[in-house]
């Protein structure tokens, strides 16, 4: 059993014995690097990871690897930013015991917890997807090559990954993942006499193309990075073209689609455009709420979670997935350091005030909405958010959360704390009542038509 699969089984294993929450911070985002002897290595995230395994997790660690392999074995937990001082050790040491030719030994190396499965789903990636999804069942006869691209932090890999996991578990296809560095770094190695000198018996160039090119799916990670390496770009040609001509699938990912790729070679951009090229965009407030909503799923504070916390961080973190997943985790962790203190609005504002940019609820879009508002019916911005009941306060300001609910799909929590930290459940009564008027009221139904002119 290789390192890949045996850590896929011992994940699976660890999430029947541990809550999701539990699972999703300390365990899914480690891998097996490694087993020597009576030692395992395990790759993790940060320095909080190792000592929270180390501590709380170590002998479930070591009894699942057990049930898995008959051994038990000691483990060293390493940070991902020391996996390449270790790989170069393990490299230099392969070196000294080589006496023949070696093959490349196949890694897929894809993340086990990359799948379809823990994909969420909405109006800014579903195409993608779809896509993707279409891929994975008939890899190299649809979309054929299959192009993502969108920001950083949007899911690209995530659904590289899935399509990779997704074929290697219905099929015996051989499926590589790498970034564009990695490849890089490998074509260079050709060049390099310490790689060719290895012994008498060792070609590397043979070595590279037996990695690249004896394969069924190649999915090659931010290939804007091949930019400006020139000679890399037509090996990758030569490369993308033996795989195509064989119908062997191409997955590639970019922050930018290939007609923006300048600085990449003509026929490299041409052949990127021949199968399907599809983005991503950034997620809206209902796909970050429900990433937020599958991040504590399963957990013990699930039911325990206010919707409102939830709001508030989805509001505030609109660009990236990697940043509500992140806003979780420190939460979580604030609220374990102030000793378990319950999950609330003012504790995930404290928790989350050096994430937040600051400023950004004196410079938003409701901001905007308030002003042009307040101007219209001649009164201030300050009126709307204070605490004036009268009626030629209280309906400017309904019309106000109303369009920063219809314009920007904000939060009721959201609008709320912009109007003078209004209850969300007085942002959706006003948000009700005008979406009511105006349909029974031509005049209000006018005014707010000309408003929204007057915003955009």
């Amino acid at each position: 059993m290789n390192n890949e699969l045996l850590w896929n089984k011992f994940l699976e294993k660890v999430k029947t014995s541990v809550n999701s929450m539990v699972y999703s911070t300390w365990f899914s985002k480690t891998f097996l690097l490694k087993i020597e002897n009576t030692k395992a290595t395990i790759v993790v995230p940060l320095d909080i990871h190792k000592k929270r395994l180390s501590e709380s997790y170590q002998d479930l660690i070591i009894t699942i690897l057990k049930d898995l392999t008959g051994t038990t074995y000691d483990l060293d937990f390493i940070l991902e930013q020391d996996v390449e001082k270790e790989q170069e050790k393990v490299i230099e040491e392969e070196k000294k015991e080589v006496s023949t030719i070696k093959k490349f030994k196949h890694e897929s190396n894809l993340k086990p917890n990359y799948t379809f499965e823990t994909f969420i789903v909405g109006n800014s990636n579903k195409l993608a997807h779809a896509a993707a999804f279409a891929v994975a069942e008939s890899p190299g006869l649809t979309y054929n090559p299959l192009f993502i691209y969108g920001n950083s932090g949007l899911g690209k890999t995530h659904l590289m990954h899935a399509i990779g996991n997704y074929i290697q578990e219905t099929s015996n296809k051989k499926v590589l993942y790498v970034t564009s560095e990695q490849f890089i770094s490998d074509f260079s190695g050709i060049g390099r006499k310490d790689n060719n000198q290895v012994n008498e018996n060792f070609n590397y160039a043979d070595y590279f193309k037996d990695k690249y090119r004896n394969i069924d799916v190649l999915i090659i990670d931010d290939i804007q990075f091949l930019a400006g390496a020139t000679q890399t770009q037509q090996e990758f040609f030569h490369t993308f073209t033996a795989l195509h001509d064989n119908k062997k699938q191409i997955i590639i990912s970019s922050d930018r689609s290939p007609n923006d790729l300048k600085l990449l070679e003509d026929r490299l951009r041409t052949r990127f455009s021949w199968g399907l090229t599809v983005d991503i965009y950034p997620p809206d407030l209902e796909l970050r709420i429900n990433i937020l909503k599958k991040k504590i799923s399963g957990s013990k504070i699930e039911k325990d979670f206010p919707e409102e916390v939830l709001e508030y961080i989805a509001s505030n973190m609109a660009s990236d997935v990697r940043q509500l997943e992140g806003a979780i985790n420190r939460l979580l962790a604030y609220s374990m350091m102030m000793g378990g203190a319950p999950i609330t609005l003012p504790l995930a504002i404290d928790a989350l005030k050096d994430s937040i940019n600051k400023g950004t609820s004196e410079k938003n879009d409701i901001s905007k909405i308030q002003k042009v508002v307040a101007d219209f019916f001649q009164i201030s911005a300050d009126d709307l958010k204070g605490k004036k009941r009268s009626a030629s306060i209280a309906f400017p300001r309904q019309i106000a959360m109303f369009l920063a609910r219809d314009i920007l799909n904000e939060s009721y929590q959201r609008i709320g704390l912009e109007f003078g930290g209004r209850d969300h459940s007085t942002v959706m009564h006003s948000c009700e009542k005008i979406q009511s008027d105006i349909k029974s009221n031509k005049n209000i139904r006018e005014t707010v038509d000309k408003i929204k002119v007057n915003i955009s």
